[in-house]
């Protein structure tokens, strides 16, 4: 019996200490970076569907890149961009947009690091192909 409990606690302690390390909050970049993918991804997403509305082919591009400067001015464009407000999957995803903008300019203002400004780059990117869900 003695081994199977040494056993039996060798898996607890495991088990909550991947626990313990799957439960630390957010870093701001980390959550700037998944909430960039995200919109993108659904930005890819609608471009595809069938069920949205015809102004939704005349939007402004939207794939973001948080290392590149220029995704402030691309994320403030597609939040104002005056038509779809009554599709409500771009309403969702400008409402997206717009928080991912207000974290990088207020919360996480002083943690993020540019690598580039390359603005072309955001309009014509290398995309990889979409991962199956």
């Amino acid at each position: 019996k003695l081994p199977t409990m040494k056993m039996l606690l060798s898996l607890i302690t495991l088990l909550s200490t991947s626990l313990i390390t799957n439960a630390a909050p957010p870093t701001c970049y980390s959550r700037v970076l998944s909430l960039s993918k995200e919109i993108t991804k659904s930005f890819r997403e609608l471009q595809t569907s069938k069920a949205v509305d015809s102004c939704v082919e005349m939007l402004p591009s939207l794939y973001l890149d948080i290392h590149n400067y220029c995704v402030l001015a691309k994320l403030r464009d597609f939040v104002a961009y005056p038509r779809c407000e009554r599709v409500l999957e771009v309403s969702e995803l400008k409402e997206k947009a717009r928080s991912l903008y207000t974290i990088m300019i207020s919360y996480c203002r002083r943690d993020l690091v540019f690598l580039t400004d390359d603005c072309s780059a955001l309009e014509n990117p290398v995309l990889p192909p979409i991962e199956p869900s």
